[in-house]
């Protein structure tokens, strides 16, 4: 199968090389001197394993263990799409989902299966709209971003793909993943498991953001406000028919048990002075909050806050 990665960032690229790896014909997306950089000497991957396990892997015996691998990949532009895609993972940010289709949709038709990976829990049906594919509902955990254009660095042993929605293509596109050894879930009740993935970084992304630090520094100083935002999510998402009760324990668990120095693509974008994802991770539940009659002040508070700094 021919299969495209629209966006070689943190996740993208994380995913494209190990896909590469496989018997399928991969394509990456990107721009810049990121896309320049990985034509010319493939794709790095770093990953830190901070898991606190010991490793005889590590020359000093260390709970950190540094892997560095190079993958040679296709990389493209997407004004440079040929051919036609079997499956299309879309690994962009929330804001560049509707114009990164419409580059590729001529290389699309009623049978490719695509998917989005951005932050939110309701991309899967803006796809439906702007398409006929096969639109699967999907997530992704992973910590990562890009060290410098070619480099991906990804923290800790994170790692899960969860999709559902549509049984035989998400079987085609586990066994994919499967060949790839990417850890992968086929979730039948999809729009729960996106929204177990959207309670935790919602929470995290606003407060990160908020306080201006990492994962780590806000689950320590700032754990009531943390808890507090997790379950102002919890209240909209019930009020909107999942049940993610559950979710806050566990997602302070998570936050509890990443490397320290963790942060989220938000709060790196609001650092760098980058386009941002603020309006998709918390004026999503301050506004659906309003919908369905939910009180939610803590989320509009900060929202109110970040929105000063926020960057169209």
């Amino acid at each position: 199968m021919r299969i495209a990665v629209v966006g070689l960032g943190g996740v993208g690229g994380y995913i494209a090389a190990n896909l590469a790896k496989t018997s399928h014909e991969v394509v990456g997306f990107a721009r810049g001197e990121h896309l320049r950089k990985i034509q010319k000497d493939g794709i790095t991957i770093i990953e830190d394993d901070n898991s606190g396990e010991i490793s005889s892997w590590h020359p000093e015996g260390t709970s950190s263990l540094t892997l560095t691998t190079n993958v040679k990949l296709k990389a493209k532009s997407l004004d440079e799409a040929d051919g036609y895609f079997d499956i299309v993972l879309f690994c962009v940010k929330s804001y560049d989902l509707k114009s990164s289709y419409e580059a590729i949709s001529s290389h699309v038709d009623e049978e490719t299966i695509v998917l989005s990976l951005a932050n939110g829990v309701e991309h899967g049906d803006e796809l439906r709209v702007l398409s006929e594919c096969k639109v699967l509902d999907a997530c992704v955990y992973i910590l990562s971003h890009v060290q410098e254009a070619g480099v991906i660095r990804k923290k800790g042993k994170v790692f899960a793909l969860v999709f559902g929605g549509l049984a035989e293509e998400s079987k085609i596109l586990k066994a994919v993943c499967d060949e790839a050894s990417l850890r992968a879930k086929v979730e039948e009740d999809s729009k729960t498991a996106i929204w177990k993935k959207y309670i935790f970084i919602s929470a995290f992304a606003t407060a990160t953001s908020f306080y201006d630090n990492t994962i780590g520094f806000v689950y320590e100083h700032h754990y009531e406000e943390v808890k507090t935002l997790l379950q102002e999510i919890v209240e909209v998402a019930h009020a909107k028919g999942v049940n993610i009760y559950d979710e806050v324990e566990k997602s302070l668990e998570i936050a509890k048990n990443l490397p320290y120095d963790s942060s989220t693509s938000m709060h790196l974008d609001f650092q760098n002075r980058r386009r941002d994802e603020l309006k998709t991770l918390s004026g999503y539940i301050v506004k659906e909050a309003k919908r369905e009659f939910v009180e939610v002040p803590l989320m509009q508070k900060m929202y109110g806050e970040l929105l000063k700094q926020h960057k169209e």
